[in-house]
């Protein structure tokens, strides 16, 4: 063998070494990002974390005796178990086991901060935008029952409340909406007075309505779970079987890229949109943007003037090709909601629902958001409410409270935190604010500190240019605030007004109605989860007593079911 080709052979072995080694690198490097992302993950998502890993080839020591020489031997003849089958290394069984990427935990809420206590004589107005959604407490309810507290942030004290039926008075006369008002002491801090204002919708008959839908499925790789695409399928099947000949359905599917599923079909065409659903598959990246486009073309070519139009856009929320930004998202929905097509969200899945993203996009697409958690939600909100989720019936609708300084001296509104709006926006016509659909109703509860009780909170300094607010005398004796309500018809842009002045009759919680106590009920055990600081003296035990004394008629168990969430939480010790 000459001298050359024995230099050959060496290179060719020290080339095979080094390809080996640099693949070793490579994989440690990689096993190691693997663990440190899991070893953050479990500390972001509360739960007792591993120790950080070590860098080295220590990381794969499963494969091998330690040292770089057993590592390539290790590679060589890997270890077998006691049938001679391949044993690959835990490492990386870990990274494919289903139940560790649920661990793998990214789901979103916008921050809330609880609304404080406000002097009535420096800020005598609240004003807020009706909020008619209810995935905050389908949200909280799938924490709970799976054993865990939920997100201070995931936890909207209206959308719990706004999440039950009520006993409000059938609307009557020319407005689409009317106005009642309650008054109590407030059970978690007797001296204070609570007051429950209630705003019901009419009823519609949908049978004598014509609808046009577009339902846009998030169809990526995302959705590939058990409680997203395959629920949604149900789901989807639910509202198809109430589908008649004047109602007509399009699906539009997105991942990578937006395509038309179906085109608009005559709702007794079950089999061809039973047949449509079945076939959707996931797979891919979530390009939203592009088929939000393609959906709202279609809705607006099929427009039924008088009828309902409206894209129900079904999805976990995590947007990652094209338009992702949630800010230029939120832009398209308002500039798509000018066509007069209205927009329903449907928030499905677990570990990565970007909630506050549904929650921005409902809210400005004219329309209403809910998160589908099981079969059961999907028959509420798709067959027993199907008239509020799909028909609007006034839009736009604000609220303003003005209170009387000679009897209340501070307030608090309960919940609402992201729907406040500046006192001006109220008679502003071109401030969009939120919608009610036929049969929905709404209600706010607001804590008022009496004139007549001390109240201790930072002040502000005496103004120096003008002299404080003056109080009219007389008339207003009695009355503790006056409610200001503004809406617009679905199809127009100059809003109307109502007004319901309220007197306080001094009646004790025990003394109040079955819906105030039950609602009260709710906002308290918002307050312990959210461990707010107005709370007081709150407890499981009270709000599961209270709940249990004002469930009243309880049409679909969903108060009794409320009261089982309750013990649930007792039993998780969720009280602190």
């Amino acid at each position: 063998m000459t001298i050359r080709k024995s230099f050959k052979i060496v290179l060719w072995a020290l080339s095979v070494v080094a390809t080996v080694f640099l693949g070793l690198v490579i994989l440690a490097a990689w096993q190691y990002h693997m663990a440190m992302r899991d070893h953050e993950a479990s500390k972001a998502s509360g739960l007792a974390a591993s120790p950080p890993p070590e860098v080295g080839f220590d990381l794969i020591s499963e494969w091998r005796p330690s040292g770089i020489i057993g590592s390539i031997a290790g590679l060589i003849s890997p270890p077998v178990q006691s049938g001679g089958a391949f044993n690959p290394p835990s490492a990386v069984l870990s990274r494919i086991e289903p139940s560790d990427q649920a661990d793998f935990n990214t789901e979103s809420y916008d921050s809330i901060t609880d609304n404080p206590f406000v002097r009535v004589a420096a800020e005598p107005l609240a004003t807020f935008s009706v909020d008619v959604d209810t995935a905050s407490y389908a949200n909280v309810r799938r924490f709970i029952t799976d054993g865990q507290r939920p997100p201070k942030d995931a936890v909207r004290i209206e959308e719990m409340i706004n999440y039950f039926a009520y006993d409000y008075p059938k609307v009557s006369g020319a407005h689409p909406i009317s106005v009642l008002a309650e008054v109590a002491s407030a059970p978690w801090q007797p001296k204070h007075r609570l007051v429950r204002i209630g705003i019901k919708a009419r009823d519609v008959d949908l049978s004598s309505q014509a609808s046009n839908l577009v339902f846009l499925i998030d169809v990526s790789g995302s959705m590939d779970d058990p409680v997203k695409l395959p629920l949604l399928k149900s789901a989807m099947k639910l509202l198809i079987d109430s589908l008649t000949t004047k109602d007509h359905v399009a699906i539009v599917v997105y991942a990578g890229s937006e395509g038309l599923a179906l085109p608009s079909t005559s709702g007794d065409q079950k089999a061809v949109l039973i047949n449509a659903v079945q076939t959707l598959s996931p797979g891919g990246s979530t390009n939203g943007a592009a088929g939000i486009q393609l959906a709202y073309e279609i809705a607006v070519a099929q427009f039924i003037k008088g009828g309902i139009n409206r894209v129900v856009l079904a999805t976990d929320g995590d947007f990652n090709v094209g338009i992702t930004n949630e800010g230029d998202l939120v832009r398209l929905i308002e500039e798509k909601a000018k066509s007069g097509v209205f927009l329903s969200v449907l928030g499905f899945g677990t570990g990565n629902i970007k909630d506050a993203t549904l929650e921005k996009l409902a809210d400005r697409g004219n329309g209403n958001y809910a998160y589908i958690d099981t079969l059961n939600e999907a028959r509420k909100v798709l067959v027993e409410e199907i008239g509020g989720t799909l028909a609007t019936v006034a839009k736009d609708v604000k609220i303003q409270v003005e209170f009387n300084p000679e009897e209340v001296r501070a307030y608090r509104l309960i919940g609402y935190e992201n729907r406040i709006l500046r006192h001006e926006d109220f008679n502003n016509d071109l401030k969009d604010a939120g919608d009610m659909g036929a049969g929905h109703v709404v209600t706010a509860l607001l804590e008022l500190v009496p004139a007549n009780i001390e109240f201790s909170a930072p002040t502000i300094d005496p103004l120096k240019y003008q002299s404080s607010t003056r109080v009219v005398h007389g008339a207003l004796k009695g009355e503790i605030l006056n409610v200001k309500i503004r809406y617009k018809s679905p199809d127009g842009d100059t809003s109307e007004l109502l007004e319901h002045p309220v007197v306080d009759g001094n009646r004790t919680f025990d003394t109040a109605t079955d819906d105030f106590r039950f609602a009260s009920a709710v906002a308290s055990f918002g307050m312990i989860l959210r461990d707010s600081p107005h709370k007081a003296d709150s407890t499981l035990q009270k709000v599961r007593e209270i709940a249990e004394k004002s469930r009243g008629p309880d049409r679909g168990g969903y108060r009794d079911q409320f009261i089982r969430l309750i013990e649930k939480s007792q039993s998780l010790h969720t009280e602190q």
